[in-house]
């Protein structure tokens, strides 16, 4: 068997891989829950003065926007807590049930306007102080988009489904608002009172949609989807620049679970190798996936290159590490002609 050649040390000091521990985002639901209370004061002032029920209806979506920031809040309290006893993976899947809960409160919230919006259009009804009831909207629509760029950023950036479902659905928000804001005052203008019910109408299809995309995004969290495309290529990236004629990887899984990022791979390495130095090994190629990668949690198990046994446990389905399919998943006397050497 062949010596494997020792990866030459560096002079400088690794730089240290980030933390893998959640961040508490429960700031950003706080201010979610005071933009939600403010724009719903800002749109009930604005349809008590003009009676439209397009108007009540942006509120109503505001009022949906009020009960999932307080739900996004528990959310996020339970997902930055720590593993336990009975929760030995942590609790960062709590925010998928958070979004899930979301899109159930809009399906509510779209009923309950889609009703009043078919009773205003049997029973139409004239509007009174537009021009003031639509300049109190443009408001509650300014503060809901900055807050909603807020925390669309803060989600992305801290990979929080939570803070990404809230963000999105006060944008829908915004344009939804912008909607109604043209539609009353063509309402105006034209004084066919029927427009108004028209708008709430569509107001509440827009909310389905929304509820709709946050069900399913919520439902693939829970499932375990795989990381991304930008995720998995750097990993995969990684793990081909370790390959070698005397180590190969095999099984490499990925998925995500609210903040966290989570993957594990076989590692094959030469029989002659102690466990300290496979373990060394090992810990050294975890630090390099988590710069790669923040937060990423990875499970490395290492095997011998030459047992079969190692080969016995390729799962069905995996994330492809090399454009040759057969390297580390061949029989060990054959890995070894054709296993390219390391760059």
């Amino acid at each position: 068997m062949t010596t494997p050649s020792t990866p030459p040390e560096s002079t400088a000091p690794a730089e240290p891989a980030p933390s893998r521990g959640s961040v508490d985002l429960t700031r950003y639901a706080w201010l979610a829950i005071f933009a939600a209370i403010a724009t719903i004061a800002l749109k009930a002032a604005a349809w008590a003065m003009t009676g439209s029920v397009g108007l009540l209806s942006d509120a109503a979506e505001s009022g949906v926007n009020l009960v999932a920031a307080v739900v996004a809040l528990v959310a996020l309290r339970v997902a930055a807590q720590g593993a336990t006893q009975r929760f030995l993976y942590g609790r960062a899947k709590a925010e998928y049930f958070s979004a899930a809960a979301e899109g159930a409160i809009i399906f509510v919230a779209a009923a309950v306007i889609l009703v009043m919006s078919a009773d205003r259009f049997i029973h139409p009804r004239p509007l009174e102080h537009v021009g003031v009831g639509l300049l109190v909207l443009v408001a509650a629509s300014v503060l809901n988009g900055v807050v909603a760029v807020v925390l669309m950023r803060a989600g992305r950036r801290h990979r929080s489904i939570t803070l990404v479902a809230d963000g999105k659905h006060l944008l829908t928000d915004v344009w939804t608002s912008v909607g109604v804001l043209v539609g009353v005052g063509l309402v105006a203008v034209t004084g066919w009172h029927r427009l108004d019910a028209v708008i709430a109408f569509l107001v509440g299809v827009n909310i389905i949609v929304t509820g709709i995309s946050l069900m399913s995004e919520s439902i693939s969290g829970l499932l375990d989807k795989a990381l991304d495309d930008e995720d998995n290529d750097a990993i995969t990236r990684i793990l081909r620049s370790h390959t070698s004629r005397d180590v190969t990887f095999h099984g490499l899984k990925t998925r995500e679970a609210g903040q966290e990022k989570h993957m594990n791979v076989h590692i094959q390495v030469p029989d002659t190798w102690t466990v300290k130095r496979a373990h060394t090994y090992a810990h050294e190629l975890d630090e390099e996936l988590m710069r790669a990668v923040p937060g990423l949690h990875a499970e490395l198990h290492v095997e011998p290159i030459s047992d079969p046994a190692s080969y016995d446990d390729i799962p069905s389905a995996e994330i492809p590490i090399y454009p040759d399919s057969s390297i580390g998943r061949t029989s060990p006397d054959r890995h070894r002609q054709d296993t390219p050497p390391a760059q």
